[in-house]
């Protein structure tokens, strides 16, 4: 008996390609020739998976919106009264070259007692003063990079021992309570995600397992010439991913529908406290996942499926 050639086991791979393509269309025919169970199957299994996409989206706006809050997140630094409105500036230039450091404004003294004097109303007293007694103070604002309690406290430790500094103040008590609800938000959507993925998981084991019901006897058929377990298993496998795939699609498209009904609201009360926020919806790396998730649970839910009903079924 000959052995097979180069050119025909450099053909081997083409033809195994060829005939995957070949049962996956056959599967999406399948599914287009029963449009109501196939349309219901899909419809549950995109609502499942748009769930937990808009709160994770919905959990990313959330972040770009806390990190916009400028004053939140604001250091002031209370200058040491000797300190001049000159070294003051030069101080607020060498910080501005920090990595971790935005911006910097500077408050001269006779800006502090200007502010003071304009929100005590102690105009009075203070003119009966013989000198200023405010210093000058500089208001940091750090980059968008150091938004963990952790990266601030050390920013703040490392301007405390700044010589011309006699008091650095920043409230990192919203900061932990902020970074406590994002972690709980993001715990939140990986339960809802869990939840809903076994949910996917048993939509599609369940509808494999009716189809193999259908299918009992051409599949008894197909073993009895000779059919093996992976050429019988092949198209129920790809049935389950295009439910999975064309569940994901859907939920896309219903993550891009509810954020397009939400924009205009969200923009108009934004404007209201004249900031520029707007809502960004699912991007392209976000589809690409609730896609990819989609077919795996579509296709994970399939092969149980098979692997638990297929072997029951032996010709008689």
């Amino acid at each position: 008996m000959s052995r097979p050639g180069p050119r025909t086991r450099g053909m081997a791979a083409p033809v195994w390609v060829l005939r995957h393509l070949q049962v996956a269309v056959a599967a999406l025919g399948r599914l287009y020739r029963t449009p109501l169970s196939t349309a219901m199957t899909v419809a549950v299994i995109g609502i499942a998976l748009a769930l937990p996409s808009v709160l994770l989206v919905g959990l990313n706006n959330v972040q770009r919106l806390s990190a916009g809050w400028g004053g939140g997140t604001s250091i002031s630094l209370f200058l040491k009264q000797s300190v001049k409105d000159t070294q003051a500036a030069d101080l607020a230039s060498r910080l501005r070259a920090w990595d971790q450091v935005a911006s910097v404004h500077t408050i001269t003294h006779e800006q502090a007692l200007t502010e003071f004097r304009h929100l005590s109303g102690f105009g009075s007293a203070l003119d009966a003063l013989p000198d200023n007694p405010l210093p000058a103070v500089l208001v940091i604002q750090p980059t968008a990079a150091v938004k963990q309690a952790a990266s601030l406290q050390s920013l703040l430790l490392k301007l405390r021992q700044l010589p011309q500094t006699d008091m650095a103040q920043l409230d990192l008590q919203w900061v932990k309570r902020l970074n406590a609800l994002m972690a709980i938000g993001r715990r939140g959507v990986l339960v809802v995600g869990g939840l809903l993925a076994l949910t996917v998981l048993l939509v599609v084991g369940n509808t494999v397992r009716l189809d193999i019901q259908n299918r009992h006897d051409e599949i008894a058929v197909t073993k009895l010439i000779g059919g093996t377990d992976a050429f019988i298993r092949r198209p129920f496998l790809y049935t389950g991913l295009w439910h999975g795939a064309l569940g994901g699609l859907l939920a896309c498209v219903l993550v891009e529908s509810a954020f397009a009904l939400l924009g205009g609201p969200v923009h108009h009360l934004a404007t209201l406290y004249q900031s520029s926020f707007s809502l960004h919806s699912i991007d392209l790396s976000d589809v690409s996942m609730v896609l990819s998730a989609g077919a795996a649970l579509g296709l994970a839910g399939s092969w149980l499926a098979v692997g638990r009903h297929l072997d029951a079924i032996e010709p008689t």
